[in-house]
Formats: structure tokens, sequence, C-alpha cells
């Protein structure tokens, strides 16, 4: 990779890092369903008009856009403002790669193999210490929610995956169209009208900011940068800059939110992003071939809508 992609990659990792900030600033701002719908409205306004007609049938991006975006976001964003906090929530979120093939290996065959299992596992110690790290420290809610959001996610990969979007971008943009009114009736229904009118009404720059942030420059900048330099280079030159969003996440954490990082939080840090890294980049069994590539990451945003793509391509770290 040239310097200046290997730069624009790196940029990607911190722009997705940094948005468990950015989302955990905006949750002072917005109740968390209504902040979710939000993002995908300003994601879906007005690139709507400039991406082209749908170029996967319809059912595709109604089930991703259900599961991703009305499942996965409003679970994130619900554990985060029930106390998860944005590093930690940055990492754990990470474990949809083992999901992922899990849901891989039962829905599409795809074997995990010794290598791939063994990064499993080791992902899966990592979220158990972190696990005992937060019970000791904070409440388990919103670590769960962060949880089963990240096992949303690694369906929508599967389901993006069966879909085969010739353009991921397009793809995206479409799906962000989907949440919108379920995420605006869930909020009505579980936050109230009053709520969600009190938090519009006293809309002010920082709460546009954050919507425009986490919309278009994690959704839209995000994951336009990064399909294209996954059309330019290797899977293998790509994905291991999906590794750093937690990195990022939890160091712009500690700095402007003045998250602590205990030592059994950075254990789990490093044994999370291990597993994942062998999850993500060791090779599949699949059904008729003896070791196709396997997927790669796919880590903040918008994003999740990315393993959308032929195996051998790396899906993006979406938050």
């Amino acid at each position: 990779m040239r310097p200046s992609h290997v730069a624009l990659a790196a940029l990607v990792a911190a722009v997705w890092g940094v948005n468990f900030v950015v989302v955990e600033i905006g949750l002072d701002h917005f109740p968390p369903l209504l902040f979710s719908a939000l993002r995908f409205l300003v994601a879906a306004l007005p690139a709507v008009f400039f991406v082209g007609r749908p170029k996967v049938a319809w059912k595709w991006i109604i089930a991703v856009g259900m599961v991703l975006g009305v499942a996965k976001f409003g679970l994130l964003f619900t554990g985060m403002n029930e106390g998860a906090p944005a590093g930690l929530s940055s990492l754990i979120l990470q474990i949809q790669a083992v999901f992922t093939a899990l849901f891989a290996f039962l829905a599409l065959g795809e074997r995990p193999g010794r290598t791939r299992a063994l990064g499993m596992l080791i992902a899966l110690s990592g979220i158990a210490v972190a696990a005992v790290d937060e019970g000791g420290s904070g409440p388990l809610t919103g670590f769960g929610l962060v949880i089963a959001a990240a096992a949303c996610w690694g369906v929508s990969n599967v389901l993006t995956r069966k879909a085969s979007p010739p353009d991921a971008l397009n793809f995206m943009v479409w799906v962000s169209v989907v949440p919108v009114l379920p995420l605006v009736l869930l909020s009505l229904l579980m936050e109230g009208p009053d709520r969600d009118l009190a938090a519009l009404r006293a809309l002010d720059w920082p709460g546009v900011g954050v919507i425009v942030y986490v919309a278009w420059i994690t959704t839209i900048f995000g994951f336009g940068a990064w399909g294209w330099l996954i059309r330019r280079h290797p899977a293998s030159s790509v994905a291991p800059f999906s590794l750093l969003v937690p990195v990022f996440g939890m160091s712009s954490a500690a700095l402007f939110l003045d998250e602590s990082v205990t030592p059994l939080r950075w254990c789990a840090a490093a044994l999370l992003v291990g597993g994942v890294a062998l999850t993500s980049l060791a090779r599949t069994a699949t059904p008729g071939a003896s070791s196709p590539p396997a997927a790669a990451p796919a880590g903040p945003a918008p994003a999740d809508a990315s393993a959308s793509r032929t195996p051998s391509r790396p899906s993006p770290p979406r938050p």
C-alpha cells in the first residue's frame, strides 16, 4: 500500500474509534433510540438521491436494515446509555467477528478451521476478562446489551454476504433508509413522545455536530473510504487496520471522557484483539473447497453491512 493509502486506512480506523466518544456525547442530547433514528435519517438523506437505485433485492436491504440498523444500533446505543463505557464498548463490539464466523458456519456451512476456532476461544476469553472487570466497576446490563449488539452485527454480516451487493456504499445508504421509521416508533413507545420532543426542542450546535459526525463522517466517509481501499488492495493488507478501532476508541475515551483503563481491561483488550485477528484473518474451510480465503473483520460503522462482499474482502468495523 502507498503511504497515503496507509494513512487513509489509519484515519478511517481513528474515525470509527473516536465515534464511540461522539456517541457518548450524543447520548447526553438525545434518548438512545431517537439518536439512532436521527443517525440513519441523516446518513440516508440526501445521499439516497445521489447513489442511484438499489442494486440488490429489497428483501436483503430490509433484512439488513432491521437487524443492523434497528437491532444492532438500538442495542448498542441503549447499552451505552445504560452505562457501558465508550472505550469498553469499542472493544467489546469487535466480538462481532466471532459471531460472524459462528453464524457463517451455521447458515453458510463455512467451517472455521483450527486457527479460526482458536481465535474465537481467545476472543471469548477476552470477553470473560472484560466481564469480570466491568462487574467489579460498573453495571453489567449495558455490557450485556453491547454483546447482544455484536451478535446482531454478526447476523447482519451473514445476511449481507448472502446479498452480495456490487456497490457497498449504495447498499449502506439504502440500508440506512430502513431503520428510521421503526426506530422512531420504538422511541415513541419506549422513551416517550415528551422526552423525544424535549430533546428535539433543545437541539443545539453540539447536538447537530454529533449527528453529522455519526452519520456523514463515520458512515458516509468511513464506509466509502474503506470500500475504496478494499477495491484496490488485498484483504490481508487492509483488514488489520480494523483492529486499530478499539485502540483509538479506548485511548480517545481516556483522553476526552476521563475513562480509566484498568490492568484487567488491557488484558481483555490484548486477548480480544488477538483473538479477533486470528478469527478474521485465518482461512475458512467451505464445502467443496479446501481452503478459500476468509472474510476479514468487520468492525464501526457504520455501519455493519460490511461483510457483504466475497469472503476474500474485509468487512469494515463500523460502530
